[in-house]
This record gives structure tokens, sequence and C-alpha cells, in this order.
């Protein structure tokens, strides 16, 4: 300003509302470097911090992060060790909300030696194998008996036993009792909470709002999930907003090929209506079965009438869910009030019934289908048209006759709008010189009497089927004039652009020994906003032949021109580690195929999951994979979730601006490093004593 006054010459309590609205984290560091009245105001506004340095320097901690509330160890390095520090409670005094690696229960314990007192939200993580000389109940002994107000307690990503925690619930009823939030959906479990164990839970924290358990529905094992616990779950706790119940085999990512299991899961109707009537505050509900859960239909609408709150729904192999008879709404369409919606392994779900779900459930934000065998392009495009107006996050996987490009067609109308996608790579024939043209949808509904008999869709809108054809046309064209209000104007061939403006995040799967280079002509061309994205390549390299290219296509994503951030997962891939049989590949040569063009990108921050060798447990990163990541210039932060050599670490020396680097074996049973050729305690601190040692030019 030309009288000289500045931002800094505000009101303090007007910057600690600006600074406060700052997230971003090199933002903020930035800041507290221009003054010092800038650096006091950033450190009382600043609530969260994560510490990603190095455990043997935590006696170096500063002592300005007096405001922090949620403090996160979870990440320091070297990643995984025991943390042995007293002295966070001084750095951070208010702190109310903690995450850490508890390798053992002594981090605990002497964590908590003198607890924060306002301490109610705790997240412990754990991928080793629990120590076998733990007494049981050991790992939560300390926690609930030295945390009376603890509220919130999550363990979905610490390996434990499951008959640990309920003894300890049980001897700390006060403790137990204050609890709001419990999540037990830990990925590493094989069986889960058995049902007696989830009722002890249930029965000693009536006061939880949400609860999220691993268990198994499967009637063949003993403590199945059956009839008896889901009703003493509304019974044990009636205040419960949030409810996830998912079979253990809903974790392994399993992708069905052969038709549904026949098997059915020992969960009535009856069940379902008491178990929704019991929940009226419901705001999410999450029932990944694995099993059929037959004639769904009406205890869904008791869902709709019973829990009006209702936002979020998923349904893992539910059958019967839309009946689609008539133009009368049923089941899940009169959930009214849903925002998002995952349905899966639905056999007996078609195209009319996704258009009635479509019709009834209007308000959808986040929509995804996984395994539902006949949806077709058609029913899938009519659904969007419908959800044009709030439909921006969208899943499609394990659809047979759905592939890519038909995926992609079929979301033509909300091109322009849609945020967030994930489908997977199914090319059938498609090639990267191959032209699709225009998309085949242009909404219009008079064409597509062919998906029922006789006007059965026209049914769906009003019409019966005695009325005469003159009257069936003229409800058919007042429908489409109403949906085609909503878009934008086509281009008259069907087409309403070939610009996806405000996708922002791509998640992609892809079978193991296919190509990426497809994925533009398919229609995924033009992403001008798209800033990250995720590939998953699964299935076995053990007897694939050697690909006819050189490259999996990593560098046609360089068309993105926003793309930062970057999570390419071959963690389910399998192979041989060590010495492959003649005629095949090992994992280093495969992930040289994988990682073949990653330096063309501009990529900002990598997360990698290296293949693994099931028969060894190793994920390792190999020389080829070290080589090729090393041409990522850009890199600033860099995430390997496996393991590697020191002298392979040392190749990353060499990105010029590479600020964060981190091994994390977070996935089960971690390697015990103490066993390991690879990289240990040792290792990890003189790599990163050389990487902060050099000069970062910003």
């Amino acid at each position: 300003m030309g009288d000289g006054t500045t931002v800094s010459h505000l009101p303090e309590e007007i910057l600690l509302k600006v600074f406060a609205a700052v997230s971003d984290t090199r933002t903020r560091n930035s800041l507290s470097l221009v003054c010092r009245s800038f650096f006091q105001l950033e450190r009382k506004t600043r609530t969260s911090l994560t510490l990603r340095g190095n455990a043997r320097d935590l006696h170096r901690i500063p002592t300005s992060f007096t405001h922090v509330t949620h403090l996160d160890l979870s990440f320091l390095s070297p990643w995984g060790h025991a943390l042995f520090c007293s002295s966070a409670r001084d750095a951070f005094p208010l702190v109310t909300s903690l995450a850490v690696y508890a390798r053992d229960p002594a981090t605990l314990h002497l964590l908590l030696l003198s607890p924060w007192p306002e301490l109610s939200r705790v997240k412990l993580v754990r991928w080793h194998r629990r120590p076998p000389t733990s007494p049981p109940g050991s790992d939560f002994a300390a926690l609930f008996s030295r945390c009376r107000s603890l509220a919130s307690l999550d363990l979905s990503s610490f390996y434990h036993w499951p008959e640990d925690l309920p003894p300890v619930l049980t001897a700390n009823p006060v403790s137990a009792a204050s609890l709001r939030r419990l999540n037990l959906l830990t990925t590493s479990f094989t069986e889960g909470f058995k049902s007696q164990e989830i009722e002890s839970i249930t029965a000693s924290c009536p006061n939880l709002e949400h609860f999220l358990v691993a268990c198994t529905f499967d009637p063949r094992y003993i403590g199945f999930v059956g009839d008896d616990t889901l009703l003493a779950i509304p019974s044990n706790c009636p205040k419960l907003s949030l409810l996830h119940l998912a079979d253990t085999s809903s974790f392994s990512n399993r992708r069905e090929e052969e038709g549904f299991g026949g098997e059915d899961a020992r969960v009535s109707r009856a069940t379902l209506e008491a178990l929704f009537s019991g929940l009226p505050l419901l705001e999410e509900l999450v029932l990944d079965v694995c099993k059929n859960v037959q004639g769904s239909s009406f205890a869904l609408e008791v869902l709709g009438s019973k829990c009006p709150k209702l936002r979020v729904l998923k349904l893992g192999q539910f059958q019967g869910i839309c009946l689609a008879h008539g133009s009368r709404l049923d089941g899940l369409a009169l959930c009214h009030g849903l925002q998002s919606l995952s349905i899966g392994n639905c056999a007996d779900l078609d195209d009319m019934g996704l258009i009635e779900i479509a019709r009834g459930c209007s308000k959808l934000v986040r929509f995804e289908i996984q395994g539902c065998k006949l949806v077709t392009e058609k029913g899938l495009g009519t659904m969007t048209c419908l959800l044009r107006r709030t439909l921006i996050d969208v899943k499609v996987s394990c659809c047979v006759i759905l592939d890519t490009a038909s995926t992609l067609r079929a979301l033509e109308p909300i091109r322009d709008r849609i945020e967030r996608l994930h489908v997977d790579c199914v090319w059938n024939g498609l090639k990267e010189s191959d032209s699709l043209g225009h998309g085949f949808l242009n909404c219009d509904l008079n064409g597509l009497d062919e998906l029922g008999d006789g006007g059965e869709f026209m049914d769906f809108f009003g019409g019966g089927e005695c009325e005469n054809a003159g009257k069936r046309k003229k409800q058919r064209c007042k429908y489409e004039m109403g949906v085609h209000d909503s878009f934008l104007e086509s281009d008259g061939n069907g087409s309403y652009g070939k610009s996806w403006d405000k996708l922002q995040y791509l998640s992609l799967w892809i079978k193991v020994g296919d190509l990426l280079t497809p994925l533009p002509v398919a229609g995924l061309e033009d992403c001008p906003s798209l800033e990250e994205i995720r590939i998953k390549v699964e299935g076995d390299c053990r007897g694939q032949p050697k690909p006819a290219e050189c490259e999996f296509g990593l560098s046609i994503l360089a068309c993105y021109p926003q793309l930062l951030k970057m999570q390419l997962d071959c963690g389910d891939t399998k192979g041989y580690v060590l010495t492959a049989p003649s005629g095949q590949m090992d994992l280093s040569l495969w992930e040289r195929f994988f990682l073949n063009g990653i330096g063309s990108l501009s990529l900002n921050e990598l997360h990698y999951w290296p293949p693994q060798d099931e028969d060894v447990n190793q994920r390792s990163l190999s020389l080829p994979a070290a080589g090729l990541l090393r041409e990522c210039y850009t890199l600033r932060k860099l995430f390997i979730h496996g393991t590697t050599h020191e002298h392979f670490m040392n190749f990353f020396l060499k990105i010029p601006n590479l600020r964060d680097v981190q091994l994390r074996e977070d996935y089960y049973p971690a390697p015990e490093n103490d066993m390991s050729t690879e990289m240990r305690v040792g290792s990890c601190c003189r790599f990163e004593d050389a990487l902060n040692r050099r000069r970062i030019c910003d």
C-alpha cells in the first residue's frame, strides 16, 4: 500500500484466522520465516504435526510447537523400530490425538509414563509380528489404565491377536465406557474377531458412536457372525452413527472370475430389519459380507425409513437389492438421502435396477460398483445422465461387460464434472493406434425401450403397459427434455467434449503383462487438471511370457501436464525374486519393465510398492528399479513400501531436490530387520545423514 501499511499491520485476531486457514506444510514453513511475529502466529495456529526425522534426534525437538494437538510419531525413521522417548510430553503439552508405531508394549509404556491429561484419540501402528513373549493384552494395558478419557482408538494398522482386546476392556470399565470411536478393521487378520468377542466388546463400550470391525460371515468357521451378533450390536450400542462390518476376505482384493460363491450368510431378513430399526442415528453403514444375503430388498426399505440420516452405504454380496418391477421405487432406491453408495458382487443387479437406484438416490456424489456382471454401458450411461448434477466420484471395477472404453463412454455426461475416477484397464483388443471416434451416448431416452420388454423402461416414469403408443411417446419426450436441460450442449453426435476438465485423481487396475499405452485412445487423452494417479498392477509373473514391448507404458502419462503425484502399486504382483526358471523373467526384469519411462514424468511425490516373492516373504527394490527411479529428477518425496540395499539407496542422492525418502515395510508380516541382509538401522541412519547434508535449492 502507498502509506506503508502491510499485512502484518492487521489485527492479530484476523491474522490468526488467516494463518489457521493455511494447510500446506511448506507454505506454513515459509510463513514462519518471514519475521518473528509471523513465526509466533504460525506456531500458535499449527495444531497438527507429523514428525519424519530420526528417532535418535527426538531430544532436539524445539519447544515452540506448544499448540499442537494432533501428533503423529508413526513415520519416524528408521520406520517400524521401537520408539524410546519420554520427552514428547514436554515438547507437546496440549496433545489430544496421538499416532505411534508401537512395535512392543514398552513403547506405549514409556510414552505414557507421564500421560497427556487431555489425550482422547490414539492410533496404534504395527506391521511386525506380535512379540511372542508378550502376555495377552499387554499391548493395551498401559493405554487403558492411564488414559481414562480415551474417546477414540484406531487399530486398523496394528497387528494384534483378536482375543487380546476384550479382556482389557472388561478390566477397565471406566475407560471402555468413555470410548466413542473404535476401529478394529485390522487388514492383517485372517479370521477377524469372533462373534462372542464382538458381543463382549460392544457390551463393554455402550457409548460407541463409530464401530468398525473385521470379522467372518462364513458359517463354516467357528465364531462366524450371524443373527445373534447382529442383534446384539444395536442392543449394546444404540448410539451408533457409523457401523462397518467387513469379512476379512474382502481385504484380499479378490477379483471374481467365475460367477459368485453359492454359499449364503446366516443373516435373515428379520435380523436386518431389527438391526436397522435399532440404529436410528446411522449416518454411515458398511456390510461387506462376502457371502450371499438373499432377498434384501424389503430390509433395505426398512433401512431407508428407519435411518433418515443415512448418507454413506456399502453393501457386499447383497442380492435382490432393487426389484425394478413397474414404476414404483423399491428396495435400495428408497434410501433417498444417500450421498455415497458402493455395491459389490450383486449377481442380479441389471441396468433397470441401476436406473431405479439413480431415480431414488438423486443426491449421490460418489458411486462405486464392483463385480456386477449384468450392468452394461447403456445402464451405467443412463445412470450418469440422471445423476449429472451431483455425481463427481465414480469407481467401476470387475464388471465383465464394461471394459475401459465402454466405461469411459458411459461417463461422458459427467466428463466436465467428475473429479475422482477408478477404472480397470481391460482393453479387449484396443491398441494405441486405434481411434474410437465419438461416444455412443446422447442420453436419448427414446431409444432405450430395448432395455425392457415392451416399454418396461418407460414404466419407471409412469407409463403403463396399457397406454397407447402416442401417449407413451409424449411421456418419453417430456422426460427427455427434463434430463437434457441439465446438460452442456453436445455437438449433435452424442459427444460432450473429450476433455475431463475437473478430473484430479485417477485410479487404474491392470493385469500383469498388459500395457498402459492404450489409455489415451480409450478416452482419457485430455485431463488438464489431473494431479494424482494410482496404478495397481496385479497378477502372477510366474509362467507369464516375456512382454513383447520393453516398457509398461508410464511414459504415456506425460500427456497429463499437472501430474505431480503417483502411487505405483506392484505389491500384489508375484514372481521369482531370486533365479527364475529357464525362459522366465525374475522380478528385477519385471521391475525394469514396469518402471521404464518413469523419468519422463515431472513427479513431485512417488509411492512405490515393489513386486513380491511369497515363498521368501520378500518385497525388495532391485538394482534396475533403483537406477530407473534415479531418473526422476523432479522428485521431492519418495516412499518405497518394501526393502532394499544401502548401496541401491545411494542412487537417490543424485536426485537434486529429493528431500524425503523412507522405506516402509507396511505389509504383514514385515521382515525383522535384525535378520535381514538389506537395510538395517545403521544403513538408514547413514543414508539419511547423507541426504540431509545436501543443499536443497528451495
